[in-house]
């Protein structure tokens, strides 16, 4: 399990069908064979770590469905660790699932922060809302205004310069992960309700 708080900018050293070669000297500081670590909001363990990187394995699944398989070398990806037992849940709760691969639509700068558009995919916009938690690559934001087919958040000046999300132009795409309370609660709600119609 991951928070959203993007603990370190790592860059992607290698790429090939069955993995990725990523350079983050924080996040390998401690990691072993096994560990989990949240690559641009995708869940990937750890299968070797040489010095300042480590080495992920990737199927053909979750190249197929995320936007990991459009990586080069040089790129930037958001990393995080997963969290400790008592450690402090800072972002909120972000499984390193991915549900969607969205796009972004505009960025609007303001003095202190930005305002960024993102496509918002059909199968998943019941599971967004207002002042509601989403995950984009890995960073766990609030939604501050959403529609059928797009949301916007605001990026902090943290935000913009300690991840990914401050240099993804127009056009850019961003993984999603929704707010898994919202899931589980429509997945309760719908075994309820084929209980009461039998």
């Amino acid at each position: 399990m991951f928070t959203g708080i993007v603990e370190e900018v790592g860059e992607i050293a290698d790429v090939s069908p069955g993995g990725l070669l990523i350079r983050g000297p924080l996040v390998v500081s401690d990691a072993r064979h096994g560990d989990s670590i949240a690559v641009d909001g995708v869940c990937l363990t750890v299968t070797e770590t040489d010095g300042d990187r480590f080495r992920v394995d990737v199927m053909g699944e979750t190249y197929r469905r995320t936007a990991l398989s459009g990586l080069r070398p040089g790129d930037r990806v958001n990393l995080e660790r997963a969290v400790a037992v008592g450690g402090r849940l800072g972002g909120h709760i972000v499984q390193g699932h991915v549900d969607g691969v969205a796009e972004v639509l505009r960025r609007e700068p303001a003095e202190e922060w930005e305002s960024v558009t993102f496509r918002l995919p059909a199968d998943l916009s019941r599971y967004v809302v207002e002042k509601g938690s989403i995950a984009v690559d890995g960073v766990s934001l609030t939604v501050a205004a959403v529609s059928a087919d797009e949301f916007t958040v605001g990026l902090i000046p943290t935000t913009l310069t300690e991840t990914t999300l401050g240099r993804k132009p127009v056009g850019a795409t961003v993984h999603l992960e929704v707010d898994v309370l919202a899931k589980h609660v429509e997945r309760l709600l719908a075994h309820r309700s084929e209980a009461v119609t039998v």
